[in-house]
């Protein structure tokens, strides 16, 4: 979660919480609860943080986008003086050690024997002195061990391409969420949220100055990130008064569609998404009952080739429906008994079909 503490309730002005949940307490949540603690009435607005925070990332890239280069090359700058940097002040630190371990040692030269209660008061503090310089001695040599090496010319090509791709240095595996929130927070100044029906609105107020307004759809209840697309509920409603779970699988599968985790779709899954949809499974010859057809069980009834079938749907002169190109080719009883057959039973000046019995036929065109 990149935006705790930016964001401010646009409906009451309270700043918004951050909570987490999930199996591995890894799902992030804002919500306004100011209005709860304070005065015990109900939670003012509450929303799930993938969303939001992709969004105003890509904001905030886009804006950052110019100074990507400008970025790069003082990383590149940078990286080379920044080791120096810290050995010079642990060296600094070193020399005052060991100057006070000598003046230590000094003091404690120069004190009577005799006098045992300022002796070991003054050898007390020699052998402090002593530890502080070997532990910036061991400081030190730790720096020189892990000393970066100089950015090789690969290197810097690497990041000067990540610094014209911003994105795509946002996006790399070495950049935490402790970097990205820093540079969201060098830029924006806050955010105020509100809710309007089912879009979240969010005014984003730049550390400049300026204000961009930004809007990102809610999910539903019951919906997330790992849902299948809105238009895949839809699909499979209208396929399921057409087919089996077994061929809306397949069909699915060949239009390239997947479930909400991107896998393929399989009779289970099918399955599975109707009862969480309430879509009732295909009966055997419902379509029958209907009156409707596919495309070769009207060729078969008027005694036609599919291809001429086809043909005549696409010259309109025979109705037919079809969802979406791919799926079944749907035709009313009604539409087969208006259509004059015999117009359309010959070659009408088309090469004849091949003869092959390996040839096989489109079943959906």
């Amino acid at each position: 979660m990149l935006l705790g503490g930016l964001l401010r309730c646009g409906h009451c002005g309270r700043k918004l919480h951050v909570s987490y949940s999930g199996s591995n307490g890894n799902t992030g949540r804002y919500h306004c609860r100011g209005a709860q603690v304070n005065h015990g009435t109900d939670p003012c607005i509450g929303f799930g943080s993938l969303r939001v925070d992709q969004a105003v990332s890509a904001e905030v890239l886009q804006r950052l986008q110019p100074l990507g280069m400008e970025a790069a090359i003082k990383a590149i700058e940078t990286s080379t003086v920044q080791a120096g940097e810290k050995r010079r002040h642990v060296e600094l630190a070193l020399e005052q050690a060991r100057y006070e371990a000598a003046h230590a040692r000094r003091q404690y030269d120069a004190v009577d024997p005799d006098n045992r209660l300022v002796a070991g008061e003054l050898e007390r503090r020699w052998n402090a002195a002593l530890v502080a310089v070997r532990e910036r001695q061991d400081e030190l040599d730790a720096l020189d061990r892990h000393k970066p090496e100089a950015l090789g010319e690969e290197e810097r090509r690497n990041l000067l391409r990540m610094g014209a791709d911003l994105e795509l240095a946002w996006h790399h595996a070495n950049a935490t969420a402790t970097t990205r929130k820093r540079i969201i927070r060098a830029v924006i100044r806050e955010i105020v949220v509100a809710i309007e029906d089912d879009h979240i609105k969010m005014l984003v107020h730049w550390q400049g100055g300026d204000h961009t307004a930004l809007s990102v759809r809610k999910n539903k209840a019951g919906h997330h990130r790992w849902g299948a697309p809105p238009d895949i509920e839809d699909l499979i409603r209208a396929l399921a008064r057409q087919l089996p779970d077994r061929a809306i699988a397949s069909l699915l599968n060949r239009l390239g569609k997947t479930t909400g985790r991107l896998n393929g779709w399989t009779q289970s899954r099918v399955c599975t998404f109707r009862n969480q949809h309430d879509i009732a499974v295909y009966k055997k010859d419902e379509r029958l009952e209907r009156g409707e057809y596919t495309l070769q069980e009207t060729a078969a009834k008027l005694g036609l080739r599919p291809m001429t079938v086809l043909r005549m749907i696409r010259a309109g002169d025979l109705k037919a429906e079809q969802y979406c190109k791919g799926t079944p080719w749907i035709i009313r009883h009604e539409n087969i008994e208006q259509l004059d057959i015999q117009h359309h039973s010959g070659r009408s000046g088309h090469s004849p079909l091949s003869q092959s019995q390996d040839q096989q036929i489109q079943l959906f065109q």
